[in-house]
């Protein structure tokens, strides 16, 4: 009995040890006392520039923080990294380490300075801000007219949106009611493809309209052809007329076309009404001396009536030169 009531007393020792050593390890530092353990430490480290020197135990036994009290309030500083710059060193004891060790112990020692300093008082300069921004000039504006017109334009475009959108729905809501839902598919697509061909055809009509029924487009051959069927001193006389009246491109198309009823006449083709002024060009022998006279006066032509180029009277001055040496005369 006696034995067991000493290993309890021993025990109760114990306790009271550990907790006392717990509550001397978890004590907070005052400012100075925190300066002081610094100042301890770094006293310590001024023989580690010594390359191979031990570290000393009480850097080794450097706690995992230090909660330090101030007036401010409370801060817990952790010493990992001092931790880790001792390990450094304990691993390569060199001098770069040991600098390493009393560099960090340094920085703690000069962050002891901000612990005492009283938090800035930003209800100063919160006033004076809020008495800048109370200013006229910074007070909230309403909308201007062009947003307000932005918006209801805004609302405009939302409402004609759910109007389609309604709109074509109801379509399809009408179309299940008049064939089923099993057949409504079907339906959609011969819709869609209704909607695909008479795009289609209205883009025809509009290609048809761009050139048939545009007043700049004109034939490459006259409609009322044969060219030859008309004489050419009767394109002549048509293309003088309209040199008159200054329109001077018309006038060269229809001294071009006196020129193919001059030669057509003369035997030097057949009458074909699908010809180019190309292929009327490709139909006089090279050796022929018209050849050069009626690639110059196609030449004139294609600048004047398809390249649209500015056409005078100089130009029309010089389609006649090349006429005359056709031998319209």
């Amino acid at each position: 009995m006696k034995v067991w009531r000493t290993y309890i007393l021993a025990g109760l020792v114990l306790g009271a040890a550990f907790c006392v050593a717990d509550s001397t390890e978890n004590r907070a530092f005052t400012t100075a006392e925190y300066r002081a353990e610094l100042d301890g430490l770094l006293a310590a480290t001024q023989g580690l520039d010594s390359a191979g020197r031990e570290t000393p135990k009480v850097l080794e036994n450097v706690p995992q923080s230090w909660p330090v009290h101030t007036e401010h309030g409370d801060f817990q500083i952790s010493t990992e990294g001092l931790q880790r710059d001792v390990r450094r060193y304990n691993k390569d004891k060199n001098v770069a380490n040991a600098i390493a060790v009393r560099t960090r112990l340094e920085s703690l020692r000069r962050e002891v300075d901000g612990f005492e300093k009283a938090p800035t008082d930003t209800a100063r300069s919160r006033a004076a801000l809020d008495s800048i921004l109370a200013q006229p000039e910074f007070a909230g504006r309403g909308p201007g007219w062009f947003q307000k017109i932005n918006k209801k334009l805004e609302a405009l475009q939302k409402r004609v949106r759910d109007w389609f959108f309604n709109l074509v729905l109801g379509f399809f809501r009408f179309l299940q009611r008049l064939f089923g839902w099993k057949s409504l598919p079907t339906v959609g697509k011969v819709f869609i493809y209704g909607l695909m061909g008479a795009a289609g055809l209205a883009l025809l009509y509009l290609i048809y309209r761009s050139i048939f029924q545009n007043p700049e487009f004109e034939e490459v051959v006259p409609r009322d052809l044969p060219v030859s069927a008309k004489e050419w001193p009767i394109w002549l006389s048509e293309a003088r007329a309209a040199a008159t009246r200054g329109d001077w491109r018309d006038a060269i198309h229809l001294a071009y076309w006196a020129g193919i009823s001059f030669l057509e006449r003369e035997g030097f083709w057949k009458p074909d009404r699908a010809r180019t002024p190309r292929e009327y060009l490709r139909l006089i022998s090279a050796q022929s001396e018209q050849r050069e006279t009626l690639t110059a006066l196609t030449r004139i032509f294609e600048l004047a009536w398809y390249a649209k180029r500015d056409a005078d009277r100089e130009t029309f001055s010089q389609t006649l030169e090349q006429l005359e040496k056709l031998g319209c005369r």
